[in-house]
């Protein structure tokens, strides 16, 4: 295989190829919403995956479409696992998290419930598994399908209200959750440090039957085996004691990082009556402004006339760091959003130390140097490796980053800028925006009215049935939801026959809904949890967003990223309901190594790009006039605008996240935000402040999966942009040839699912290993890098 110097210094296919030894190990802890939780990283609910932190402004990476002409009904083959069980005990007979439902019945759990439901339910499956330890066998029939009914339950009861948590906060439902959850913990613990279940699954492994095994259940064994020594299976009793004492607080405490930063963001308001203090701020934002307004008690608020309010959700903040011309605004908004969670009692700087000091405690039980070696062990990269690959991107986006602050010192000060000569932080998106807009002649406020929701959705549904062959149809009333915003849909194959179904719950809700942008798996696909005993249970997922509501009369407006972020999020959902796996354990995004599973997501944002795609969404929402063919240009050649900028910014968090899990000591000479800023002097061009404390909210590696893991989001970079370049070979503008290669994706990384080694799936669509050639080129860095 041809390597250039260029590609040699940024990823080239060793450093994949080193981690292929590993690859037939891990059963990714942190991403498998089945198994993970219970015999591995079982405090890592939430199982989202959320959008990387990767705009410059900050953004973390939707009114009515068409309704559906006649009812979708619920396939025969459809259940949760609950479904086939009667209620527990009269007790809790009435109890919505213990019903039969073939859909959670998101829209009649209370507070209430969470209580008797989770108590009820964690006393069954212990009675269950202690008969599973009674008669386990090491066969298929003995161990591994009752354990997948037991794990499933819980995922599936659990994550109702986790999901709830996350989308329809109060504080009645954090104090029920909290109250039950050291009791599921630590069923879960007892169960992932069994020992009849990790000797059956070791007998498994050493039988003579082991080479007739599947590929998947191979991968299930091996994966499980390794998941019970990282769980504490192996730990003598003081040791396995201390083990699962580190676990419940690990989990209390990621609890409440999230939720301070929940109530940090939602603390902040700025009330403005001076229209002069937001000059620059487009139509939309004035109008989320007044709605603002008018939802904290100014009835009489308008866009045009005010009062309106400031937040630091994504909207509102972003809005202002690109637009408001009143620099002092700017300023106190920035400083505001980059001390979140960092005083009083909502203060996470503690909670961080204690987070990374007890998952240093974890490694060293588990006989491991650092926290990072442990979720390594589960991933394709390893430390040294993820290092490397993150040094030489760095190397590559450096010297484009510093010209970005040069050119942009340059812009200002030839539009009069008095601060061009010392800009910072609340400076760099607004003129960045002003360049933009100078340079590519794109403003992209007035870019939303061409991309309204309705269009947007229905231009992706239709590149999913050019690519990939379904047909998604809205089933809006078929499933309970949780607000009236929220869409249902039904994903169908080509023989109209229901393959899947999710939700779309699209708008910023500040007041009970946690910032970025996510998917998360309701049920996955199963063979053991089949309702009629033939087919296989259907997967259900639910997307979230964080986007502009709707404003007045008008559907929700996006802006091009936004639009991006709907992309993304839909990738990894394709990825959960096209899965052709059976084999609960690994069907569709269970079981797939962390820094893979970014590949579809990331994959799928290429599509914006694609002319066909992008000028079949981008209409006029009211008069149907489409976009310009000079701005579609336009939107293509400022797709490396600021290039090193965004990729040095993604870079940061990456680095900043691997020192803290490998070289920092807690209670040592340096604290978190010394490593910060230690961090920043490579990966940032203007210093942080003094007074940042961008870490305090940090959700994805406090309080998310992404520990010692975000750089999996440009490890899967060079995948996903390598499996797009296979279309861009085959030629873009050939249907038929992007409708093979489409339905290629789909059989090998869209339908196998963690029942193979990722690079495997990868080289199966491919042809070959993957190289960096295709991320450096879409990011205007390959002749940088060359040189």
């Amino acid at each position: 295989m041809r390597r250039s110097s260029l590609v040699s210094a940024l990823l080239i296919a060793n450093i994949l190829m080193a981690t292929r030894l590993t690859l037939t190990l891990p059963f990714s802890r942190s991403i498998s919403p089945l198994l993970s939780r219970s015999l591995s990283q079982l405090k890592q609910f939430p199982k989202s995956h959320p959008c990387p932190l990767w705009s410059s402004s900050f953004s973390f990476c939707l009114h009515t479409l068409r309704k559906s002409t006649s009812p979708i009904r619920a396939s025969s083959s459809f259940s949760p696992s609950m479904a086939a069980s009667s209620p527990l005990n009269d007790a809790v007979e009435g109890n919505p998290l213990l019903q039969n439902f073939d859909f959670p019945p998101f829209d009649v759990v209370e507070p209430k419930h969470v209580r008797p439901g989770i108590r009820a339910l964690l006393g069954k499956l212990e009675s269950e598994l202690e008969e599973l330890e009674r008669n386990v066998e090491p066969s298929w029939p003995k161990l591994v399908e009752p354990l997948e009914k037991i794990v499933d339950r819980l995922s599936v009861v659990w994550g109702m209200i986790n999901h709830l948590k996350s989308v329809k906060d109060s504080s009645e439902l954090r104090s029920a959750i909290e109250d039950v959850q050291a009791e599921k913990v630590k069923f879960q613990l007892r169960l992932g440090q069994s020992k009849p279940i990790y000797n059956a699954f070791k007998a498994i492994q050493e039988s003579p039957d082991w080479q007739t095994l599947s590929d998947a259940r191979k991968r299930i064994v091996e994966s499980q085996i390794k998941e019970a020594v990282l769980n504490g299976v192996s730990l003598e009793d003081d040791k396995r004691e201390s083990f699962n004492k580190i676990e419940q607080e690990l989990e209390k405490l990621s609890q409440k990082f999230g939720e301070n930063v929940l109530d940090a963001t939602k603390k902040f308001e700025k009330l403005i009556t001076d229209k002069k203090e937001i000059e620059g701020l487009p139509a939309t934002a004035l109008g989320l402004a007044a709605q603002s307004a008018v939802s904290k008690g100014h009835e009489n608020a308008t866009a045009e006339n005010g009062p309106w309010i400031i937040t630091l959700d994504a909207p509102s903040f972003i809005a202002v760091m690109q637009h408001a011309r009143n620099r002092s605004l700017r300023e106190e908004i920035y400083r505001a959003y980059v001390t979140r969670a960092s005083s009083g009692d909502l203060d996470n700087t503690g909670i961080i130390d204690q987070i990374l000091k007890l998952r240093l405690e974890k490694a060293k039980l588990l006989n491991y140097n650092n926290y990072a070696e442990v979720s390594m062990a589960t991933k394709m990269a390893t430390v040294d490796k993820a290092e490397e690959l993150l040094e030489k991107l760095r190397r590559a986006s450096w010297d484009p980053a510093v010209q970005d602050i040069e050119d942009l010192k340059e812009f200002s000060k030839s539009q009069g800028a008095l601060e061009a000569g010392d800009l910072t932080h609340w400076d760099i998106t607004f003129w960045s925006e002003r360049l933009r807009e100078s340079k590519y002649d794109i403003n992209e406020e007035e870019l939303r009215p061409f991309f309204s929701l309705p269009k947007v959705m229905d231009g992706l549904f239709n590149l999913a049935k050019s690519l990939f062959g379904i047909e998604i149809e809205p089933a809006d009333g078929l499933a309970p939801v949780w607000n009236n915003d929220v869409r249902f849909f039904c994903v169908k194959d080509s023989s109209g026959s229901p393959i899947a179904y999710f939700y779309f719950d699209p708008y910023s809700r500040p007041a009970e809904k946690r910032q970025g942008a996510w998917m998360d798996e309701v049920f996955a696909r199963s063979r053991v949890l089949s309702r009629d005993g033939t087919s296989a249970r259907l997967p259900v997922a639910h997307m979230v967003c964080n986007q502009t509501p709707p404003v007045g009369n008008k559907p929700s407006l996006m802006t091009f990223r936004e639009v991006e972020t709907v992309f993304h999020e839909f990738g990894h959902a394709l990825q959960h309901m096209l899965t052709k796996q059976d084999e609960g354990l690994v069907a569709g995004i269970r079981g797939i190594e962390w820094d893979a599973v970014e590949l579809p997501s990331q994959f799928m944002e290429n599509w914006c790009y694609h002319r066909e795609t992008l000028m079949g969404i981008a209409k006029h929402f009211d008069t149907g006039e489409s976009l310009p063919e000079e701005v579609y240009l336009k939107l293509v050649a400022a797709r490396t605008f600021r290039a090193g900028s965004l990729s040095l910014r993604q870079l940061k968090f990456a680095s900043v996240d691997l020192e803290l899990h490998t070289k920092y000591v807690p209670g040592g000479p340096e604290s978190i935000y010394d490593v910060d800023r230690r961090v920043s002097e490579k990966t940032q061009v203007i210093p942080p402040l003094p007074e940042d404390r961008f870490l305090c909210s940090f959700s994805h590696i406090f309080a998310g999966g992404y520990a010692a893991g975000y750089y999996s989001y440009k490890w899967a970079e060079v995948l996903s942009a390598d499996a797009f370049s296979a279309f861009e070979d085959a030629g873009l503008d050939n249907d038929k040839a992007v409708k093979e290669t489409g339905r290629k994706f789909r059989e090998t990384i869209l339908a196998l699912g963690g029942g193979k080694p990722p690079l495997d799936v990868f080289v199966q669509f491919r042809g070959r290993e993957p190289t960096p050639d295709a991320l450096l080129r879409h990011n205007g860095l390959l002749q940088v890098a060359a040189s």
